[in-house]
């Protein structure tokens, strides 16, 4: 009984974690694009206002706090379970749909794909290569890096056809799987049946890392506004809350937003996300050792203590149930997780988690980074708007990294056991990725110092915060 009654406490103050995570997560800017009226004015400007400006925003109606909070609310489970839709919402959901459906369709690209010049094709082959060499040579998460960069190449080989409707073999990948929400599910499942939630579970102190990770995300939002007064260069606010999920460095995760927000640039924003999850190990250590004096990264932390099967059980069905009372758009990510890693602790169907973490997992993400590789065409690439996404994608995952290390020493002032903030880092969603990093950068100081799962705490924690922010930009934005 006792050992039930301590579970249970666990589960709380874990649980207690994880709704911080939701906080912070939930706490977004407001937009500053006006809602049509129907009047011809001209286009605001830095000089006219004290705020960022979202261009092409003039249709999104603007969100205040109070509008906002309706729309999370309007969103929770508690509220779709005890409100009737109406004829005239019912018909709306539909012509939303429909919206979405003629978006989804719609090719932004296909002028420019007929004019595209052969040496951008060259271009983006060596490209493809460059990719294959930083998997083999110097090992950058060649499990990504090795398909996506075989992708790059193979769909830019000039009249191979490999990415072309309707028949081309890499035009059938992305289209089956890539281009909606269903690799991006099996990923989280997979990620769920490969996450083990002790270290979380016995720390839950690291969820505020997670939660202060998402910070990239946030942030890029202003870096969004900013890029718009760059000529050639312009986001509405749909397209900045899908630009911005890159910052959790969550690659299923961009494409089910992108998604749901932004179609027409799903393709270079989920091929953004993929290469700095895999670029992880280059783009993190000189951010952690810039943040960090030796004293602080030489930090030994205690043994964290042995988690009941009891409670890592129960942790994904709390997980899910309150995600289905409080933000159900965010259903789909951490349902998959929950699921995939229920499986794996209940321990009563092992062939079914094996063959998640195993078999499937590896099937998909072959799938998926061919998918994401044969996106890298020059059309999509080498232009202004989308460099702008990668150099934006790149701010979100550097200031999500530093958002982690620096909630990590402000905790340290007022913790008696302190923690190494190299952990913070890991807040991230690149599971296990990022982790590992913070464990290579505290061992290469002390060999002795091991950081991995005392890093996997904010790890797995910050693949909660994205799926969460992913959610509230949906339930305030989405249809």
């Amino acid at each position: 009984m006792n050992e039930l009654t301590r579970d249970k406490k666990h589960i709380f103050k874990t649980m207690l974690g994880v709704m911080l995570v939701a906080l912070v997560a939930s706490f977004i800017i407001k937009p500053t694009a006006n809602a049509s009226t129907g009047e011809d004015r001209e286009a605001p400007s830095f000089k006219t206002m004290n705020t960022a400006i979202i261009k092409d925003s003039e249709n999104i109606p603007e969100i205040s706090v109070s509008k906002f909070l309706m729309n999370i609310w309007e969103n929770t489970g508690i509220y779709q379970i005890i409100h009737q839709k109406t004829d005239a919402e019912i018909a709306q959901a539909k012509l939303d749909a429909e919206a979405t459906e003629k978006g989804m369709e719609a090719d932004p690209f296909a002028y420019a794909r007929d004019h595209v010049p052969g040496w951008q094709k060259i271009v983006m082959i060596a490209i493809g290569f460059l990719i294959v060499y930083l998997a083999v040579a110097k090992g950058f998460e060649p499990l990504l890096l090795i398909p996506i960069g075989f992708g790059t190449i193979l769909v830019n080989i000039p009249g191979a056809g490999m990415g072309d409707a309707p028949h081309g073999m890499l035009h059938i990948i992305y289209s089956a799987g890539v281009g909606n929400e269903f690799f991006p599910m099996l990923i989280f499942m997979g990620i769920g049946a490969m996450t083990d939630f002790g270290p979380l579970i016995a720390n839950p102190k690291t969820a505020l890392l997670g939660a202060a990770a998402q910070l990239g995300v946030f942030a890029t939002l202003f870096g969004v506004a900013l890029m718009n007064l760059i000529p050639g260069v312009e986001y509405n606010m749909l397209q900045a809350c899908a630009i911005s999920i890159i910052g959790g460095a969550d690659g299923p995760t961009s494409i089910y937003v992108s998604g749901k927000l932004a179609p027409a640039m799903m393709a270079v924003i989920a091929v953004a996300a993929y290469s700095y999850m895999a670029l992880v190990p280059m783009i993190q250590p000189p951010i952690m050792k810039l943040l960090t004096s030796k004293k602080e990264r030489l930090i030994k932390m205690k043994q964290l203590r042995v988690v009941s099967k009891t409670e890592k059980t129960l942790f994904p069905m709390m997980l899910l149930i309150v995600t289905i009372l409080l933000l159900p758009p965010a259903a789909p990510l951490i349902g998959m997780l929950a699921f995939g890693n229920f499986v794996k602790q209940c321990g009563v169907v092992e062939r079914l988690s094996k063959t998640m973490e195993n078999e499937l997992m590896n099937i998909v993400s072959i799938l998926l980074s061919l998918g994401v590789g044969s996106q890298m065409t020059p059309e999509k690439i080498m232009n202004g708007s989308s460099i702008g996404i990668i150099l934006l994608g790149l701010l979100a995952f550097c200031i999500a990294t530093a958002g982690g290390l620096i909630m990590a020493k402000i905790m340290n002032l007022f913790l008696k056991e302190k923690i190494n903030p190299l952990i913070g880092s890991a807040g991230v969603s690149a599971v296990p990725m990022a982790a590992r990093v913070a464990n290579k950068v505290g061992m290469s100081e002390d060999p002795s110092n091991f950081l991995l799962m005392h890093a996997m705490g904010p790890n797995v924690s910050g693949v909660i915060g994205t799926a969460v922010a992913a959610g509230v930009f949906i339930a305030t934005y989405g249809h």
